[in-house]
């Protein structure tokens, strides 16, 4: 038997807290929180002007009994490294590149969970914590194309799950990977991440270097996938990432208004994430009693749902 002290490993998850965005990243603690006995301690990670906001509304909810670390992300890091041209600015948002600098944010763990904030965990996140690595991977991700049950609404909506979605093949310095543009994409927005691999890969300086080639080169920003912090991730991680159980990244939850998942499907997923334009803070979008069955109001009063009637 596990002495007690093992069992009660500390389970680091990064979590990032943007303006406007907040009442997403409640929900996504609260429904962690409420569904694990686990030894969880939250990296909220935001700017300068977001933090008093954040730890404002957790200090006065029923979070306040969370472990929670507040971390500011210095924005300054990314100088020279994005392009301003992306169709949807939204995906500028300095936070979405946090995922790049875990080494930097998070000091003394060996394996670190990173979630987007429109995620909400129905399983034990203790779980997602096991995910075995293997030798040499820096990082778990879900693939794309892997779970039939979600293939006929990625159809539905024409969302990309290959390369080709993400990289402009019309480039020779995509062409000169050898990645095919078949080959499947994977979706960031859950990690399950080693810092030690992390840190010996050099992660962060290679993902740094595909940014700055593509303020040069323009080698995916025009792209359909308009992920661009996907992109950088799918070159640097090709072929060398461990698989995520299907079932803890459930996606595409708001990529269409209309295109539903079976309810049974929804009970039986142990995270769901609303990728896509369609939050479900916002209206229109799906499925957004599951979402609203985490979501504590704010006690400030500045975020507020959208709903038809509001």
């Amino acid at each position: 038997l596990e002495s007690p002290e093992e069992t009660e490993e500390e389970i680091p998850v990064v979590v990032c807290a943007a303006a406007g965005r907040m009442g997403a990243t409640v929900a996504a603690i609260s429904s962690i929180y409420s569904n694990t006995e686990a030894n969880v301690l939250f990296y909220i990670v935001g700017l300068k002007t977001t933090i008093p906001h954040i730890r404002k509304w957790i200090e006065n909810s029923k979070l306040k009994e969370i472990k929670f670390k507040v971390v500011e992300f210095n924005p300054m890091v990314l100088k020279g490294k994005i392009r301003q041209d992306a169709s949807r600015p939204e995906l500028l948002q300095p936070l979405n590149f946090v995922r790049f600098y875990l080494p930097l944010l998070i000091q003394k763990h060996e394996k670190v969970i990173y979630l987007d904030d429109d995620i909400i965990v129905q399983g034990d996140i203790q779980e997602l914590y096991d995910t075995k690595l293997a030798p040499g991977h820096a990082a778990a991700f879900s693939d794309d194309c892997d779970l039939p049950s979600t293939h006929e609404i990625v159809r539905s909506v024409g969302m990309q799950n290959t390369y080709m979605g993400f990289l402009d093949y019309r480039k020779q310095a995509i062409r000169d990977l050898g990645i095919s543009p078949s080959t499947c994409s994977f979706n960031p927005g859950v990690i399950v991440a080693n810092m030690t691999e992390w840190k010996h890969q050099r992660i962060t300086k290679q993902l740094e270097k595909w940014m700055q080639r593509n303020v040069e080169e323009n080698l995916y920003s025009s792209t359909l996938g308009g992920g661009v912090a996907t992109s950088p991730m799918l070159i640097v991680f090709h072929g060398k990432y461990s698989a995520i159980n299907p079932m803890w990244h459930i996606r595409h939850l708001g990529w269409s208004p209309d295109t539903r998942y079976s309810e049974h499907f929804l009970q039986e997923a142990k995270l769901l994430h609303w990728n896509g334009r369609y939050k479900p803070w916002d209206y229109p979008s799906v499925h957004t009693d599951l979402w609203e069955n985490w979501f504590i109001p704010d006690p400030s009063g500045k975020f507020k749902l959208t709903r038809p009637d509001s």
